[in-house]
């Protein structure tokens, strides 16, 4: 049975279905065995915006993502959970944050949706994946859990190398930012040095540390009889702004003509590719957000997009350098490739504007305006669940399986990454793990998608981060940014950029799907806000 038969077979079942039974095989085919199996390589960037990708409408240079793009598929509207914690904690799972134990960041409020860190109720794509006979390789951000007992590979990974915190110095990683290398940590011996402002030079940078290592761990665990499960996860482009100083200089001086000229260019680029629909207003910029005819020190503000797009540049020669080694192996054919990001552009202001953007010295964010850009078409950023917030680029590539160029307007959440992935190999997500009962997965396979078919959507889709809170079902969105003391309603099918309010003109609706919203808030353990607060604050006092 070739892998294209394999692909549609998977494609037409359940994911309960998913690992085939002999007789329910067409006439002739052999059932699925680990020598045809498909490896996998799930890739995540972190506080990267929708249109930051070349792809996906930007000038930054990606080429070796563009390329997975256009030999696979892209889609328009795949969501992620609006924060990196969550969203992690879903992608890993097949389940909402909170059900996994990550229904805000590493605060354990020691109750199941609280646990800051993975709980017993969820299992693992590794854990899955490892059970099936795959060897489960990581490099990268975790912040899923701190504590030995919840490395990764305490949750099903082989070997591990990374960071567990959410976010370091990309050059210099202080002692108290946990790096571990091969199961173990890991200090590395060089500093960053200069020879002058402008040539940074260091024999150790985190983007090229998580390639590295990814590299390695192929070379070492991924050419074998077994396939393998590789999960990498780039800190890039995360605050704080630090890059190679050959990638800044390639991109200085590119955008000198601000803020407001790019985001419309992209929202062209956009609308040219299919990505977007040109009836979907622009937004009016982000009232906090000067324009750029009136903005001081703009080669300032050029140098820190400059240094936010050698971020991204790195990462893409890193994902470039997998690729090829993956061809090199001869796996690269039967590798599915799945790219995204963790939540939208971050909107956050740091310390360090006194030092050069880019550099080893510096700590510091590219800020609202560029974020305002990364997320276009699209409002708000990192944290609210309007579509600036959790909206992302997607990438699925398998050669063979997916017609390249292909685009699918799927309406698409990261819970669904893990039964698309045991889809695919044939994996079956198990009832009870290591003696525990595990919660159902939440996620649909997006394999007949991939396919070029169909598949039976969600019902709905939901979000709930601090306090921000939205439901959409088929056409029509509510959100809420105040804790659920205002909602309002758009139109996804007419005014999926959120420019107009419905909710004074459908009052009905709106409390149908806010009932909606509650009613799933208390099936997975969503506290408010206000009570969130209060339990952490008694936990930190006792």
């Amino acid at each position: 049975m070739d892998r294209r038969s394999f692909l549609q077979t998977t494609a037409l079942g359940s994911l309960g279905a998913a690992a085939l039974d002999p007789s329910d095989l067409p006439s002739g085919a052999e059932p699925n065995t680990p020598d045809n199996r498909p490896n996998v390589l799930v890739i995540l960037a972190d506080d990267m915006g929708f249109s930051d990708l070349g792809c996906y409408g930007s000038t930054v240079d990606t080429p070796n993502i563009d390329r997975l793009a256009e030999e696979g598929m892209r889609f328009s509207q795949m969501y992620n959970a609006a924060r990196c914690t969550p969203t992690r904690g879903s992608l890993m799972t097949g389940l909402h944050p909170h059900q996994a134990g990550m229904g805000h960041m590493r605060a354990d409020l020691e109750i199941s949706a609280y646990r800051g860190h993975l709980n017993n109720q969820c299992v693992t794509m590794a854990e899955v994946l490892k059970d099936a006979g795959y060897n489960t390789l990581m490099s990268g951000k975790w912040h899923l859990g701190k504590e030995h007992a919840h490395w990764p590979n305490a949750r099903g990974f082989d070997v591990y190398s990374g960071l567990f915190d959410g976010a370091s110095d990309y050059f210099n990683p202080p002692p108290n930012r946990t790096l571990v290398r091969k199961n173990a940590p890991f200090a590395p011996k060089s500093i960053a040095h200069f020879e002058s402002e402008e040539n940074i030079l260091s024999d150790f940078y985190m983007t090229d540390f998580f390639t590295d290592e990814a590299i390695d761990q192929l070379r070492q665990q991924g050419g074998g009889k077994e396939p393998f499960f590789q999960y990498l996860a780039y800190t890039a482009p995360h605050w704080p702004l630090q890059a190679r100083a050959e990638d800044i200089e390639k991109y200085r001086g590119q955008f000198m003509e601000g803020w407001d000229q790019i985001r419309h260019r992209r929202y062209e680029r956009l609308v040219d590719a299919g990505l977007i629909d040109e009836a979907w207003a622009l937004p009016e910029r982000d009232d906090r957000v000067l324009p750029w005819r009136d903005t001081d020190n703009k080669e300032r503000w050029d140098l820190k997009m400059a240094a936010y797009a050698a971020q991204i540049d790195r990462m893409d020669q890193g994902i470039g350098r997998v690729l090829d080694t993956l061809e090199e192996m001869g796996e690269r054919k039967n590798t599915l490739v799945l790219f995204l990001a963790d939540n939208g552009a971050a909107a956050v202001r740091l310390r360090g504007d006194d030092a050069r953007p880019g550099s080893p010295e510096s700590y510091m964010s590219y800020h609202r305006p560029w974020a305002h850009v990364s997320d276009t078409p699209f409002r708000r950023y990192k944290i609210w669940t309007h579509e600036g917030g959790i909206s992302t680029p997607f990438v699925a590539n398998w050669p063979g399986e997916i017609d390249p160029g292909s685009l699918s307007h799927e309406a698409s959440h990261v819970i669904d990454i893990m039964p698309t992935v045991l889809d695919a190999t044939g994996a079956s997500y198990p009832d009870t793990y290591d003696g525990r009962d595990i919660l159902p997965v939440e996620g649909k396979s997006l394999l007949p998608v991939l396919a070029g078919g169909d598949r039976e959507g969600h019902e709905a889709l939901y979000w709930t981060h601090t306090d921000n809170h939205a439901i959409q079902r088929g056409r029509w969105k509510l959100v809420s940014p105040d804790g659920r003391e205002t909602w309002q309603l758009y139109d996804m099918k007419n005014d999926r950029t959120e420019t107009t309010d419905l909710a004074d003109e459908r009052p009905a609706l709106v409390t149908d799907l806010a009932e909606q919203h509650q009613a799933w808030s208390d099936r997975v353990g969503v506290l408010s806000w206000s009570e969130y607060r209060k339990r952490r604050q008694a936990i930190r006092s006792n």
